[in-house]
C-alpha cells in the first residue's frame, strides 16, 4: 500500500520502489572451492558467468538462465538465483550464464527480449564455445517467470534464425508468462490474491513491459484489450481445449469481451509471440527442443503453463511436465533466509535432475 502511495504521490514510480526491495538481495561475483564466478558482458549485456572447477577431458554443458521478475525486476545478482546458479554449475559440471538485461518502466519490449537474444546469439557462436570448452550439442536455455516468457520466446526465434547454426538442446520453462490475451483464466480467477503474485500485479508488469500509459493497465486488468478484429488469436489461448479436467472444473468458459482497437494500434507488441509465445501458429512450435515445464497450483501463471505443454505436445515436441499441487509462484527464490523452505530446494533438486539426466 505504501508503495502505491508513493507512486500516487508522485514520490516514484512503483517498479522503482518495488526494485529497491530487490536490491537487498545483492550478491556480489565471489568465486568458491567448486566454482569461479565472474562478471562480464556478452555483445554489450551484462551477464555473471559461472564456471566449474572440476576437471574433465570432456566438454562441459552449458545453461543459459533468464531471471525473472515481471520484466520490470529482478536481477541475475539475487543472492536466490546466485544460489541456483552455484548449484547448477557444480552438480551438472556445466557453465551457466546468467543474464542481466534491461528492466521496465526505463525500457519497454523489445529491450528485453532483445538483450537476451543478443546473449544467446553471442554464446552460440563456436569460438565463444571453444573459448569455454562447451559442447555446442549440450546447450539448455532456462528461465523463471519472466524469464521463462523469454526463455520461451528466444527458443522459437532461434529455431528459425538461419544465422545460427548451433541449436538449443534443452528449453527449462519455470512457472512461466506465455500470454497477454486473456487474464482471466481459471488460474487468474482462483489465485487472484495468492502472495507474491497477484493478479493485480502480473497486470501491472505485463502492461509496464509495453508502456506507462494507466489506460493501458486499466484496459488489461478488465480484460478487454483486445479488438474482435483478433478474435482468431483466442484460439492459442482457449482454456477450454487445452486445460485438464481438473483444473476446469467449476469454470464455465465465456467468449472473449472485446475491447478498443486503439491498444492494439498503440502496442502492436501485445500480439507479437516475442511477448506472448503461446500466439506461436502449430507450424512455429514443431522442431522445438526438449521442453521442461514446472507450474504451482496457487499461481495466476500456472494455466499458462499447462496450455502451452498440451500445445507443444499437439506440435510433437516432446515435454516433461512437472506440476506441483501445494505450492505457488515464486517458490523458486524461497531457498534462503529468511523464507528458507524445503519445498524449494526440493523443486530445485528436481529440475537440477532432469536437467542433468537430459542435457
Amino acid at each position: 500500500m505504501r508503495v502505491y502511495l508513493a507512486e500516487l504521490l508522485g514520490m516514484k514510480h512503483y517498479m522503482d520502489v518495488m526494485m529497491l526491495l530487490t536490491k537487498v538481495e545483492h550478491t556480489e561475483a565471489i568465486s568458491d572451492e567448486y566454482v569461479t564466478v565472474t562478471d562480464t558482458s556478452f555483445n554489450n549485456v551484462p551477464v555473471r558467468l559461472y564456471v566449474p572447477k572440476r576437471q574433465s577431458e570432456a566438454l562441459r554443458r552449458a545453461v543459459i538462465y533468464i531471471h525473472g521478475g515481471g520484466w520490470c525486476l529482478g536481477s541475475a545478482t539475487m543472492k536466490p538465483y546466485d544460489i541456483v546458479s552455484r548449484q547448477t554449475a557444480q552438480q551438472l559440471n556445466a557453465m551457466v550464464v546468467s543474464i542481466n538485461y534491461r528492466l521496465a518502466p526505463k525500457y519497454h519490449f523489445p529491450t528485453q527480449f532483445d538483450d537476451v537474444y543478443a546473449v544467446v546469439k553471442f554464446f552460440l557462436q563456436h569460438s565463444i564455445l571453444e573459448k569455454y570448452s562447451v559442447d555446442a550439442s549440450r546447450i539448455a536455455v532456462s528461465g523463471d517467470s519472466a524469464g521463462g516468457n523469454l526463455a520461451a520466446a528466444v527458443t522459437q526465434e532461434l529455431l528459425h534464425d538461419p544465422e545460427v547454426k548451433v541449436k538449443l538442446k534443452i528449453q527449462a520453462l519455470i512457472y512461466p508468462v506465455l500470454q497477454s490475451l486473456d487474464l482471466n483464466t481459471p488460474s487468474y480467477r482462483e489465485n487472484g490474491n495468492m502472495p507474491i503474485l497477484s493478479r493485480t500485479l502480473m497486470v501491472r508488469f505485463w502492461s509496464e513491459y509495453f508502456t506507462t500509459d494507466r489506460k493501458l493497465f486499466e484496459a488489461m486488468l478488465s480484460n478487454r484489450h483486445i479488438p474482435s478484429q483478433e478474435a482468431h488469436l483466442f484460439k492459442f489461448v482457449n482454456w477450454s481445449a487445452l486445460l485438464p479436467d481438473s483444473l476446469k472444473k467449476n469454470h464455465i468458459y465465456h467468449k472473449p469481451q472485446y475491447g478498443d482497437s486503439s491498444f492494439i494500434k498503440q502496442y502492436p507488441a501485445i500480439l507479437d509471440t516475442r511477448t506472448s509465445p503461446l500466439l506461436s501458429e502449430d507450424d512455429k512450435l514443431k522442431g522445438l527442443p526438449l521442453t521442461y515445464v514446472i507450474t504451482c497450483m496457487y499461481d495466476v501463471l500456472r494455466d499458462d503453463g499447462f496450455m502451452y505443454v498440451s500445445r507443444l505436445r499437439q506440435a510433437g515436441v516432446q515435454v516433461t511436465h512437472h506440476h506441483y499441487d501445494s505450492t505457488f509462484h515464486g517458490i523458486l527464490l524461497l531457498n534462503t533466509l529468511p523464507f528458507d523452505l524445503d519445498i524449494a530446494h526440493h523443486i530445485v533438486e528436481e529440475y537440477l535432475g532432469w536437467l542433468g539426466n537430459n542435457l
